[in-house]
């Protein structure tokens, strides 16, 4: 398993806990980090109590605290408090990967020159190291759960999996 540092924002961590395959981020990852805003706005929902355990029973996930709260202020409002200090700690931590799905914090990262992937990105690499054998059922998954993939995107993962 990679010794990788991996820092993972909110929504692939829900979406991959809502079809039950949160354990991709473990088996390819080992250990990930996840920000202290990040943790809050998963914890503050309806399922709150089922996440809070979740994060107390997972070691393999480190919720850290960023160190330089100023820079947050730099950034534009039109990003969450996670998705800031997602990108922040990815550069604090000189992270090897950052995981996102929003297109605004993705634009940002990318001008920082962080390494990014997303929710299928994680699905394209578990099946690319043989964790699950099809990336269709689980894209299907996503969108039974409100994950909004657009045609071309769906497409364009299959054919990344050889589907």
């Amino acid at each position: 398993m990679p010794k990788s540092i991996v820092v993972v924002n909110s929504t692939p961590i829900i979406l991959l806990e809502k079809i039950n395959h949160i354990d991709l981020l473990k088996k390819l990852y080992g250990k990930i980090y996840v920000p202290q805003a990040v943790y809050q706005e998963i914890t503050t929902d309806d399922d709150s109590e089922n996440m809070q355990e979740f994060f107390t029973n997972n070691n393999w996930i480190e919720i850290v605290q960023i160190q330089n709260t100023d820079a947050k202020k730099t950034f534009t409002s039109s990003l969450h408090s996670g998705e800031v200090e997602t990108i922040l700690l990815a550069m604090e931590k000189s992270a090897d990967l950052c995981i996102f799905d929003d297109l605004l914090a993705r634009k940002h990262a990318k001008r920082l020159n962080l390494n990014l992937t997303g929710t299928l990105g994680v699905i394209i690499a578990a099946k690319q190291t043989d964790l699950i054998g099809s990336v269709k059922p689980l894209l299907d998954k996503l969108i039974a759960v409100d994950m909004y993939i657009s045609d071309k995107l769906y497409n364009t993962a299959l054919s990344q999996a050889r589907e």
